[in-house]
């Protein structure tokens, strides 16, 4: 359970939390090497790892590791913190820190994917991040691949290899009446609310529906839009679309009935 109280053998209830102000002195006192003031800044934002792998809940990875993982990341953080930089410890760590769990996650990953091409995938996102924070520029693929001097293909193949599978019913969206699922951004000709579709005189039912009605639910199921596509193209959000296409399907089936 993500609000269990204690992780690794730390109780999480009573876990101290550092203000910048003493968080800056550890910091300093870490450069000269102090292990004492190590730990306590260990110690001071273990809550911050904390918030962080809650990010991660609901994977079926077990908690404890994903917490232990996290404190590899926020003691990465830490050793290479800049205090001369004008930013917070915990801005600069958070990304650190999923970041090193997403490492975790891909190397973990059920789908097993070759340590080649793990490897090179692990250089593409290197070159990347550099590219990206020393030029403000993002690569395209095969720009990426002549600097790697491999294929597109393969650059693209490796990116593909390390991304985590998703279900088709996780939300990528919601407010609070519906959620918009993966599933809703995907065309698929086949799926169930338009096998009925073949089945029924459906062109008199449609004359029934307002012309916005209508029209979401030509381009939708006759044209293979995805609801993003459709909320765009007639300016109301994804969300509205969701709604009312469910509302219309409804009241042609209530009309062919």
């Amino acid at each position: 359970m993500i609000n269990k109280v204690e992780i690794c053998g730390v109780n999480t209830a009573k876990l101290p939390v550092l203000s910048n102000e003493e968080k800056n002195k550890l910091l300093k006192e870490i450069k000269k090497g102090n292990k004492e003031a190590r730990e306590k800044f260990v110690n001071g934002n273990l809550k911050l790892v904390l918030s962080v792998i809650k990010r991660f809940y609901g994977r079926g990875e077990n908690l404890d590791d994903l917490f232990q993982i996290g404190c590899i990341g926020l003691i990465k953080a830490m050793d290479n913190f800049d205090l001369e930089q004008n930013v917070q410890f915990s801005t600069y760590a958070v990304p650190m820190i999923i970041g090193e769990i997403r490492r975790y996650l891909r190397d973990n990953n059920m789908v097993r994917v070759s340590r080649s091409v793990r490897d090179l995938a692990y250089k593409v996102l290197a070159i990347k991040e550099k590219t990206l924070k020393e030029k403000q520029k993002e690569l395209t693929v095969e720009e990426i691949a002549k600097e790697l001097g491999v294929e597109k293909e393969e650059v693209v193949f490796c990116l593909d290899a390390i991304q985590e599978p998703v279900s088709l019913q996780e939300p990528v969206y919601g407010d609070d009446t519906d959620n918009i699922y993966i599933e809703d951004q995907i065309k698929d000709k086949k799926n169930s609310d338009e096998n009925w579709a073949d089945d029924i005189t459906i062109s008199e039912a449609m004359k029934k529906l307002k012309e916005k009605e209508r029209n979401i639910i030509n381009k939708r199921f006759f044209e293979g839009r995805t609801q993003m596509e459709v909320a765009e193209e007639i300016g109301i959000s994804q969300a509205q679309v969701s709604r009312l296409e469910k509302s219309d399907i409804n009241h042609i089936k209530r009309i062919n009935n």
